[in-house]
């Protein structure tokens, strides 16, 4: 078997530990200590993320996407595909070097979806985006972290209480779709969903298509107002 070669390190802002950047062949892994956080060859549930959310705002003009987390851009890829030339795609990551691995090693996971003109790429905090606008934004889809429980980054459970789901709502337009992804069920964060007022549904959906672990994404709308 080929080993897995390190191709670069990267320390999370704030004290949110390093990321390790791997390859073996043509695979490509993404490593927080012992907790691999992204795999090339798993993309079937960051996928999912995005077209489960672009499903329940089809036939909006001019749709607004914030993608909070760039990863290995499977999310984002996705969404390209489902939206039409119209569209604005807003990701925000907050390690550069996650954007710089994006250009360089990874460019041919990529594959330029960044060079999409309907992409405008953040490099920082999705938070300050989200709590700044209002009624922006037709869909906010979260993959910063593991899922509400988070491991890489504190500040991130700042998304997932009720302060951050109230911001959220109050960023979405009337209908609009946050997305959360997990890597397990959470049945607290799917009530506090509820209470802010989100028509919440959890969704199981495997990491590799119908193979792989069991992954979690909730689709929660935003009440028409």
């Amino acid at each position: 078997m080929i080993p897995w070669t390190l191709l670069d390190t990267a320390r999370i802002p704030n004290g949110g530990g390093e990321l390790r950047l791997k390859q073996r062949g043509q695979e490509f892994s993404i490593m927080l200590g012992t907790n691999e956080l992204m795999n090339s060859r798993l993309s079937g549930s960051e996928r999912a993320l995005a077209t489960l959310s672009c499903e329940k705002i089809r036939g909006r003009k001019h749709p607004h996407l914030l993608i909070g987390g760039l990863g290995m851009g499977f999310t984002l890829r996705a969404a390209l595909a489902e939206l039409g030339e119209d569209a604005k795609v807003t990701v925000a990551e907050l390690v550069p070097a996650v954007i710089s691995w994006a250009r360089g090693p990874m460019a041919s996971v990529f594959d330029g979806c960044l060079d999409d003109p309907r992409v405008a790429l953040h490099q920082g905090d999705i938070r300050p985006l989200i709590r700044s606008t209002k009624s922006t934004y037709d869909a906010i889809l979260l993959d910063v972290d593991n899922g509400p429980d988070g491991i890489t980054h504190e500040a991130n459970d700042g998304l997932y209480d009720f302060k951050g789901l109230r911001a959220a709502r109050d960023a979405l337009r009337p209908g609009g779709v946050l997305a959360v992804w997990s890597a397990h069920p959470d049945r607290d964060f799917t009530r506090r969903l509820r209470e802010i007022g989100f028509a919440a549904d959890e969704v199981n959906v495997r990491a590799n298509g119908k193979t792989g672990a069991r992954h979690v994404i909730w689709i929660a709308v935003n009440p028409s107002r």
